[in-house]
């Protein structure tokens, strides 16, 4: 504010300058009202869609897994509730526990082959020749993008039992006992099959995503271990080691989803076949669902597969917190 000893020392003639405008208590509560409500009227978009694409699906299953919903109530329309039935019989069912645990087990390797896999080509690009890794990464790139309905009928084709190539290939390298053999005779050689198809299509993920924490490594680092007399197992464990595991745990968690819930791979190649040997839990959900026309067991299916996906992104955000803990430390 301009003071009146102040308007009296100015010359004549001269415009005193205007007082500063006092905010009013009424300006500030509008001001500060609309600053609390912007962010969240910028999330709102993002919330309605999370909402009809995620929270209303999920809900509609969570109800159909309580109803009977056979072929006969969804023609008529029928509502059937029958609480937790659908759980009991799918709980008490052999065959569930059976697929349950060789799906967490096939799982589990894909997974494990999959990181193996992918930090090996991670720390392979890191040492290459800049012409021969960009090869390389437009390799992994077209696998990557490859659908994976053609490249299930690539696998059969090179797995195929009278006109495979890799049953050609073996003899001709000298393995007799190779002409004729059927990689799919059993659900254990199925599901290797399987296996090797899934980790080829997911390793690129996992290798770009490491080589990514790799390359942000200062090469200093790298020189000091050197000169510390460090090993190349020194230097990955002190050096590369902490700067890709944060990404390592994601790839991880994010594999573990993919490898649980994967259908389309396990479906085109025998469609869980021979005599259901090689069925997964999200290929047992369709046989029971669509193929049998019992939507109500289906739901319950799912809704468990959901209950351990939803176990293993808490224990994900426990480890994630942690990792938090550890840095601000």
């Amino acid at each position: 504010m301009t003071s009146t000893k102040d308007v009296a020392a100015m010359p004549a003639g001269t415009t005193p300058p205007a007082s500063p405008r006092v905010p009013t208590l009424r300006t500030r509560r509008r001001k500060g009202f609309g600053d609390a409500v912007l962010p969240y009227l910028l999330l709102l978009p993002g919330v309605v869609a999370i909402g009809a694409l995620l929270i209303w699906p999920t809900l509609q299953l969570v109800l159909i897994s309580f109803r009977k919903l056979d072929l006969r109530e969804l023609v008529t329309g029928q509502l059937v509730w029958v609480g937790f039935d659908n759980y009991t019989e799918v709980l008490g069912d052999s065959e569930f526990w059976q697929i349950t645990v060789r799906t967490l087990v096939f799982m589990g390797l894909v997974v494990a082959a999959t990181l193996l896999a992918g930090l090996g080509i991670a720390l392979l690009m890191k040492q290459l020749h800049p012409i021969v890794r960009v090869m390389l990464q437009v390799t992994l790139v077209v696998a990557w993008a490859t659908p994976a309905v053609a490249t299930t009928t690539i696998f059969q084709w090179i797995f195929d039992q009278q006109y495979g190539i890799l049953n050609k290939t073996l003899d001709l390298l000298g393995f007799e006992g190779f002409i004729g053999h059927s990689w799919f005779g059993n659900g254990a050689s199925t599901l290797t099959v399987i296996g090797l198809l899934i980790t080829w299509q997911a390793v690129p993920f996992v290798a770009f995503s490491l080589y990514a924490g790799l390359i942000g490594v200062p090469n200093e680092q790298y020189e000091a271990a050197g000169i510390d007399g460090a090993g190349p197992f020194q230097t990955f464990r002190a050096v590369s080691w902490p700067a890709i595991q944060p990404v390592l745990t994601i790839v991880t968690f994010l594999s573990v989803i993919w490898d649980f819930r994967v259908f389309t791979q396990v479906w085109a190649v025998r469609q869980g076949g021979p005599d259901g040997e090689s069925t997964t839990l999200p290929v047992y959900m369709y046989l029971k669902g669509i193929a049998g026309s019992h939507f109500g067991s289906a739901g319950a299916i799912a809704m468990i597969m959901l209950l351990v996906l939803v176990v293993l992104l808490a224990r994900y955000i426990q480890l994630l917190l942690r990792s938090k803990e550890v840095d601000l430390k």
